[in-house]
């Protein structure tokens, strides 16, 4: 299932819909249309990005990098994302567009219960990766009942930039299924995809996290009061 839809990604041809309402940087909902099947998906062109004082361009490839380091944790958290060089405006990335409540956010999700796994999963994942936009908003509830964490461009810096609305686990232990998931990260390095889309620093530094998140064994506590995203939503 998961390679139709890859296959969907990289070699389908695409149809621009329409631009995405909120989205600083360019971003585009699109058609893949391939031998008769189709999948929508969020294309985020490098041309459509706007530059940042403190991220280098390319922008689009951490949001596959953040597919992969998911992927390679066994977490299935974000979307399936890939490169793909020939698009409409260039290259950039595509995300299988995911069906979901958008009246659901991570406010919502957490107050309402029923989600505490997937949220403390995310987490765990944006202090590996070092999100610094984890808004309430980037946690959609599928229609499969799944959350999703997307709109992961602004990752695996190598400096600790963490900036997230996820602080209400903090000081609570973490699970320790997803701390054997983080061990395993830790043994056996990063797959051949996630190597190439970091630099060797960001690499060195998404592996220094992880054995960090392996001491503490707990969700961290902002102190500071200023590791928050704005706007929250």
């Amino acid at each position: 299932m998961e390679q139709a839809a890859r296959d969907l990604l990289l070699r389908g041809d695409l149809a621009v819909r329409g631009r995405m309402p909120w989205s600083s940087n360019g971003t585009y909902l699109v058609d893949a249309c391939l031998q008769g099947e189709v999948t929508q998906a969020v294309y985020k062109p490098h041309r459509g990005e706007r530059p940042l004082w403190d991220f280098p361009g390319g922008l689009y490839k951490r949001e596959v990098a953040a597919y992969e380091l998911s992927a390679l944790l066994g977490w299935d958290l974000v979307p399936l994302t890939v490169l793909r060089a020939e698009a409409p405006m260039g290259e950039g990335s595509l995300q299988q567009f995911v069906p979901a409540d958008f009246e659901q956010h991570y406010f919502t999700l957490y107050e309402t219960g029923g989600h505490t796994d997937q949220l403390q999963a995310i987490c765990v994942f944006d202090l590996l990766a070092n999100s610094t936009d984890r808004k309430s908003g980037h946690c959609l509830l599928g229609e499969d009942g799944r959350v999703w964490g997307i709109d992961n461009g602004l990752t695996f810096h190598q400096e600790f930039k963490l900036r997230t609305v996820i602080w209400e686990f903090g000081g609570e232990p973490i699970p320790g299924p997803l701390l054997d998931d983080v061990s395993r990260l830790v043994d056996d390095g990063l797959s051949p995809p996630l190597i190439g889309l970091l630099d060797p620093f960001e690499r060195d530094a998404v592996l220094a996290r992880a054995r960090a998140v392996l001491a503490e064994c707990r969700f961290p506590i902002d102190h500071s009061r200023r590791r928050y995203p704005w706007p929250p939503v």
